[in-house]
């Protein structure tokens, strides 16, 4: 299902296989929570800026309109118009970030739902039953997300607990997959590692799950507090211990320079609500830096986003336009800058697979970082 092409010494291009497509890496997956886009981009939006996988989230979905209602509307491809491969994440960090009240239990976690209030209870065997419904081509186990910074003991108790319904939400995607009822017989499951800092924990718990031979797997637990330094290193202690021919997926991250790090120390799939949330607040991503189009700098500047960007927002409107629209409140607004960082992630994200191909990834890393520390 993975193959890869092209490696410059720990950053792979490769070929995800996949029942919804094949999926190039490294590759960058465009956040739609809810199945949506923040900033009213659409689907067919989504297919014109590149974009090759779009994430959902489980907690979310199930609570409202629920999965239910998605699995009779015909799973999520479907539901939303999108045929190319959806991720979806088993709702686990949202459980333990958004959940004020919760009880977490060998079953599972019990826990009030965020919109009105009501109980919940979801564990390993729920989350696996929740992704069967929405039909996501990539679901991912159930595992705690503990707090950073947590103590030594605790961690370790909450990675044991993280393998053991690692085991569980196996068992039940094999029961599931064999069902007459389920959309995606062929729906992938990634296990996530966690260990926060510690990288002794981290490197075991790496070894336990990569005995389970599962589609993917994923780095959770980071850019959660901890300096970027400390994630770096522990993705590169931590990746070498996990299945050399499966992808690796860093959940979460992260900044352009975090994605470049990433890659040059083995990561193939990256997902962050960052392009989407800072194009809302005006900030546009460029080849030179993060700019802040609410500046008063840009009110009368004709010029786009970023010089020879390929994006609609670019090809069409000036920056002064866009400010005003912002400043206006304008919805159009919101979706013009939402698009031309979506973009541009999508853009870089060939750029680095390109590099990669030409044995180059190492130069591109280092001009690119040049480039993109500007801005204002």
């Amino acid at each position: 299902m993975f193959k890869i092409i092209k490696k410059n010494k720990n950053a792979k291009l490769g070929e995800f296989h996949t029942v919804h497509g094949v999926i190039k890496t490294p590759v960058f997956m465009n956040v739609g929570t809810a199945a949506a886009i923040k900033g009213a981009v659409s689907t067919v939006d989504l297919r014109e800026i590149g974009t090759q996988v779009e994430l959902s989230n489980t907690y979310h979905l199930h609570v409202r309109p629920s999965d239910e209602v998605v699995y009779k509307m015909g799973g999520l491809h479907r539901f939303m118009n999108w045929d190319r491969p959806i991720l979806t994440d088993s709702g686990g960090f949202q459980v333990f970030s958004l959940a004020g009240l919760r009880k977490i239990k060998e079953e599972g976690v019990y826990f009030n739902s965020h919109i009105d209030g009501r109980k919940i209870f979801m564990g390993p065997e729920e989350s696996m039953r929740i992704q069967s419904n929405l039909a996501s081509t990539i679901a991912m186990a159930f595992d705690e997300c503990p707090p950073h910074p947590a103590t030594r003991e605790y961690m370790q108790d909450s990675v044991d607990r993280t393998t053991r319904w690692l085991e569980r939400c196996k068992t039940e995607m094999t029961r599931l997959n064999s069902l007459d009822r389920t959309i995606n017989k062929n729906q992938m499951l990634f296990g996530i590692n966690q260990g926060g800092t510690f990288e002794d924990i981290r490197i075991e718990h790496a070894k336990r799950i990569s005995g389970l031979d599962l589609d993917g797997y994923a780095l959770g637990g980071l850019a959660v507090g901890e300096t970027h330094e400390e994630m770096y290193n522990i993705i590169e202690k931590t990746v070498p211990f996990l299945p050399q021919d499966k992808p690796v997926y860093l959940m979460g991250v992260g900044t352009p320079a975090n994605i470049l790090e990433a890659v040059e120390r083995g990561v193939d799939f990256f997902d962050c609500v960052y392009p989407s949330r800072n194009g809302r607040h005006g900030h546009a991503y460029t080849d030179h830096g993060k700019i802040n189009l609410l500046n008063a700098c840009y009110e009368t500047d004709s010029e786009p986003i970023e010089e020879g960007c390929g994006c609609p927002a670019c090809r069409n409107y000036s920056r002064g336009y866009i400010r005003h629209l912002l400043k206006a409140k304008e919805m159009l607004g919101l979706r013009l800058m939402v698009l031309h960082n979506l973009y541009f992630y999508n853009k870089m994200m060939e750029e680095i697979r390109q590099a990669i191909l030409e044995d180059r990834f190492a130069e591109y890393k280092k001009e690119k970082l040049e480039k993109i520390s500007g801005g204002n």
